[in-house]
């Protein structure tokens, strides 16, 4: 049975692929969620990337908690004083964070997901980047973001964080990867940070707070301002705000207690405000996942280059 005049969409029906484009917009400057660097990560390269296909940095790195982790990674970018002064001189971070965000989750998601080709040239394009990252920090002392100590902290700091975020508030991995998967993802992860000169790096969860710890001595209190900015970054409208906030909350409860005392953050504790902030936020993520649906168009585009599911709509018809 056919109809001249289609019934009309029920009111708000479009709401949900409204809600995921501005999204996807905000994570990685494109409404589909596949810029082009997204799109090579299907169409560059064949075979396995850096990382095992399903394995313990895909499911991390898959996972809704990284934006939580990523809020706490660059509140301890902050408390290093060189890591800050290179991102101060050569970010346009307050007057257009979104295109920060976006250069962020690029080489997360291209080093994760992407060939091995790709992340290779993925990993040139980030080393030219940091021999132009260069000055004179506080006190005079000289930075550069090629120095192997100080990718070592920013390597550090992001990845106690995206674990911290994914034991609190993402999907349980236990039960896919075993117990021992914090220790496997960080040993794994460190390929990406040795890709770009950083050296010395642990290989498991005790290692890696150990690592963190031994660089107490060279912190210094995060700028106010800074923590202003991360607590509620400019340009976004009144939903996202909310969701923002719920963000930012469980983040200041996943800071390293080796960072919160210069971050004026409670850190990780079990306190009953700290329960129940991560719960919300949890709760936040599971509604969101169900918005925006299983995978990621990263791990689709990945998947799809390796044969295991389509080809995306986003992608075209290849002709």
């Amino acid at each position: 049975m056919t109809s001249a005049t289609p019934a009309a969409a029920p009111r708000g029906a479009g709401l949900p692929a409204r809600v995921r484009a501005t999204f996807r917009s905000r994570v990685s400057g494109d409404p589909s969620g596949a810029p082009s660097w997204v799109r090579d990560i299907a169409l560059v390269g064949s075979g396995e990337g850096w990382f095992e296909p399903g394995g313990v940095v895909w499911r991390v790195h898959g996972d809704l908690a990284t934006l939580v982790g990523g809020v706490a990674a660059l509140v301890g970018q902050g408390a290093h004083p060189l890591a800050l002064a290179g991102v101060q001189a050569h970010s346009d971070y307050q007057r257009d964070p979104w295109a920060r965000l976006a250069g962020t989750a690029r080489w997360l998601v291209v080093s994760t997901f992407g060939s091995a080709e790709l992340a290779e040239r993925e990993a040139a394009r980030v080393r030219g980047m940091h021999r132009r990252v260069r000055g004179t920090g506080p006190g005079g002392q000289p930075y550069s973001a090629s120095d192997p100590d100080l990718l070592r902290w920013v390597h550090l700091a992001f990845t106690d964080a995206f674990l911290a975020a994914q034991l609190a508030v993402g999907r349980d991995l236990t039960r896919r990867h075993g117990r021992g998967w914090p220790d496997r993802y960080v040993a794994d992860w460190a390929r990406s940070a040795r890709a770009l000169g950083a050296r010395d790096l642990p290989d498991s969860r005790a290692g890696l707070a150990e690592a963190l710890a031994a660089h107490r001595d060279r912190l210094a209190p995060v700028p106010e301002d800074l923590r202003r900015f991360l607590g509620a970054p400019p340009g976004l409208g009144r939903a996202e705000a909310v969701f923002y906030t719920g963000l930012a909350g469980a983040a200041a409860h996943l800071v390293s207690p080796v960072v919160a005392p210069w971050a004026q953050v409670p850190g990780r504790t079990s306190s009953p405000r700290a329960r129940a902030r991560l719960a919300a936020t949890r709760a936040q993520l599971r509604a969101t996942r169900t918005l925006l649906g299983p995978r990621s168009p990263s791990e689709e585009a990945a998947r799809h280059r390796l044969g295991l599911g389509p080809r995306p709509d986003w992608l075209g018809d290849g002709s």
